[in-house]
């Protein structure tokens, strides 16, 4: 197998435990995270999403002290795909809006991650 070459500005974080994500007008949870950046995140979603659309989603994950910690973004849907599972699709989303305090911690996880490899 051939080592891939990250040619993506921000460091993506591959995420293996199950961070579901919210819909905050919708208020459900309408997927999971698949991987995320500071910049953006792939997400497989158990519902149908309009194309284009701009969404507030919220999603937590482990802060200082293993503590979850509530993000809230502003993200716009660049693109989706059709998985193999019936009734989920890849979709990925831009984010427009996040606070600076929450994407430094978005940050900080991504990169201990990405220098544990």
């Amino acid at each position: 197998m051939t080592e891939e070459k990250e040619t993506r500005r921000a460091r993506r974080r591959r995420v293996t435990e199950q961070i579901t994500v919210t819909d905050m007008l919708a208020e459900a949870v309408i997927g999971r995270l698949v991987n995320v950046s500071e910049t953006g995140m792939l997400m497989m979603a158990a519902v149908p999403m309009q194309d284009d659309a701009l969404y507030q989603f919220r999603f937590a994950i482990p802060g200082p002290g293993g503590q979850p910690v509530a993000l809230d973004v502003g993200a716009h849907l660049l693109w989706h795909e059709q998985s193999n599972a019936p009734g989920q699709d890849w979709i990925g989303f831009r984010f427009l809006t996040l606070s600076k305090e929450h994407r430094e911690l978005l940050k900080a996880w991504v990169e201990q991650e990405t220098s544990a490899t």
